[in-house]
């Protein structure tokens, strides 16, 4: 008999993302409409909600026997879920050390606690081997983490651990802390001018990044960072979902990025 949960709704792309990467998506019966990743997941299951709005109808015709959510912002959904009689569990994952704990939980949920283990221990070596390879820099790039354009918005948490983990120095580490947007806001762009980024990444939640757009703010082609071509944009599916994508390739590509700015740059810095 199997006692682990057969009917699953994940609220959010992260637990959708991981489900499918420990072979247990079968018991996946509805996703987020956010949901990009695994593209497959998209065209497989239904999708019963949104962010902060959730169809508590559609969700209960699927009869789950646990619904996944994220945060405090889907606190009404899941409480209404709670009311109805429905098994939640909502995690409120914010840094890298919690996404892995939210993998193990996860698998282990669904009976898959070493896959859960395996994986974590595969992120935590690739971790480790980055650390040794920055350990070695005699320099490394001011990084600006833009989540929003208008308002500016930072980095959070995890974003902002993963790029000092790459081999970058967050410019608003002091914003990541902050677990709600509105506490990440820039209050002028001009905090950003004065900080001198050699590195700006972009991320707009959902959007296309537009380099004109950011760059047409006054003083922003003064920075390093646009007198060297060195900004750019990382998919918000892969960087801002708190779930495996952000390790496994998030780091990666601002590893790649910080390592080829070291290659080119690193030597006139130290």
């Amino acid at each position: 008999m199997d006692y682990y949960p057969n009917r699953i709704v994940c609220l959010t792309e992260e637990t959708t993302e991981l489900l499918y990467l420990i072979g247990e998506q079968d018991r996946i019966v509805g996703i987020s409409g956010f949901t990009v990743r695994p593209k497959r997941a998209r065209k497989e299951k239904p999708k019963v909600s949104a962010f902060i709005d959730a169809n508590i109808d559609e969700i209960l015709a699927l009869k789950p026997d646990l619904v996944i959510g994220f945060s405090d912002i889907q606190a009404d959904i899941a409480q209404e879920l709670i009311k109805k009689g429905i098994t939640v569990w909502v995690n409120n994952h914010r840094s890298v050390e919690e996404i892995m704990k939210m993998i193990v939980q996860l698998a282990a949920l669904v009976g898959r606690t070493e896959t859960g283990l395996d994986l974590v221990h595969h992120y935590q070596k690739r971790i480790l081997e980055i650390q040794q390879i920055t350990a070695q820099w005699k320099t490394k790039p001011k990084v600006y983490f833009e989540e929003w354009y208008d308002p500016l918005i930072s980095g959070i948490q995890w974003v902002s651990e993963l790029v000092e983990l790459a081999g970058g120095i967050d410019l608003f580490v002091e914003n990541g802390r902050e677990s709600l947007a509105k506490n990440r806001i820039i209050e002028h762009h001009k905090e950003v001018l004065t900080r001198k980024p050699d590195v700006i990444l972009a991320s707009w939640c959902g959007k296309k990044f537009k380099p004109k757009r950011m760059f047409e703010r006054e003083g922003w082609k003064d920075t390093p960072a646009f007198q060297k071509n060195e900004f750019y944009e990382i998919d918000s599916g892969i960087i801002l979902q708190p779930g495996p994508a952000s390790i496994s390739e998030g780091l990666e590509i601002m590893h790649k990025i910080f390592s080829d700015w070291i290659q080119k740059y690193g030597d006139q810095q130290a």
